[in-house]
């Protein structure tokens, strides 16, 4: 019975372990990594994966999952900053359309939540796995960003619009306030609402949750409906502190979350997991990247380290499943 409970305790621990050894060792390879510039550094970059990882654990709660959201990041990106920028010109109608910072945020935000919609809807209604369907849309979401862009940058958004990614507030940067309000939605959304619960019951057993009564399709498209805001708000915050759309922004992106979501103790098969493990996983993975930068370790030995570190995450993940 002891033995049991220590396992549990450091199942539940594990992530926390994971930071503080992470960071122990770093901290005795490089001096610059506990320096308070360094640390609002790494809690600007990670922000915006926080974003799109707490999308993903909704998603993978349902034991779905998303590939498409660091496309669906680089078209809000884009989209938002065109608009601003540039409006719409109706030729045929001698007519031009400008919009002002908030109306094209919202356009951005929009555009998100229309793609992650959509997503659901071929999950739901079309009978097709996510794995594709995402796959598909990342595809799709790539190629409208370089039909909108051209595949040139959009630039010079102005001071207002880069406060979104560059913007100090109270002493904190402002993509952290974002973030930490995207968590503390996310916690009371899983927490204390019927959608939370109706969540873990679809990623527990989809048979047993239809049978109780609960709308799974309607449930499902939300939850992708949220993943593709969130996505396209850290599409916004990109691009914000770039002041740049870049049509290749957000490349990779979708592997940072899942890797995120999985060191967060969130199972892939569904129904087990937290938004503050996720949370744990994405400042694992931002202390990650933000300490082999300041080893100098080689780019592409970074991509082998991450990859590394999402399959044995994948490989504890399962273990766990089986002695469940």
């Amino acid at each position: 019975m002891t033995i049991s409970l220590t396992k549990e305790k450091l199942y539940k621990l594990q992530s926390l372990i994971a930071l503080l050894v992470l960071c122990t060792a770093i901290s005795l390879l490089s001096d610059k990594f506990l320096t308070l510039a360094n640390g609002w550094n790494v809690l600007r970059q990670i922000s915006v994966n926080i974003c799109i990882s707490v999308g993903m654990t909704l998603i993978v709660l349902t034991a779905g999952i998303d590939l498409s959201v660091g496309s669906v990041l680089a078209l809000a990106g884009a989209v938002a900053a065109g608009l601003l920028k540039n409006g719409i010109a109706l030729e045929g109608l001698n007519l031009f359309v400008g919009f002002t910072l908030l109306g094209a945020l919202l356009a951005g935000l929009l555009v998100g939540g229309l793609l992650g919609w959509l997503n659901g809807w071929v999950v739901t209604q079309c009978k097709v796995p996510p794995f594709v369907a995402t796959l598909a849309m990342l595809t799709m979401a790539r190629g409208f960003t370089m039909l909108w862009t051209k595949g040139f940058p959009i630039s010079n958004l102005g001071a207002n619009f880069d406060y979104l990614g560059t913007g100090w507030l109270l002493g904190v940067p402002v993509p952290v306030w974002i973030s930490a309000w995207v968590v503390g939605i996310a916690w009371l959304l899983t927490s204390k609402t019927p959608l939370g619960r109706y969540i873990y019951a679809i990623g527990g057993n989809e048979s047993a949750a239809r049978l109780s009564g609960i709308n799974i399709h309607r449930a499902k498209r939300i939850v992708y409906t949220i993943g593709g805001v969130l996505a396209a708000l850290g599409g916004l915050m990109v691009t914000a502190r770039l002041d740049s759309a870049q049509p290749n922004a957000g490349t990779g992106y979708e592997l940072d979350a899942i890797a995120a979501v999985v060191i967060g103790g969130t199972s892939l098969s569904g129904g087990r997991g937290s938004i503050w493990g996720t949370v744990l996983g994405a400042i694992i993975i931002g202390v990650l990247n933000n300490g082999l930068v300041l080893l100098n370790v080689s780019p592409f030995w970074q991509q082998v380290v991450k990859g590394l570190v999402i399959l044995l995450a994948v490989m504890i993940d399962r273990m766990n499943a089986k002695n469940d």
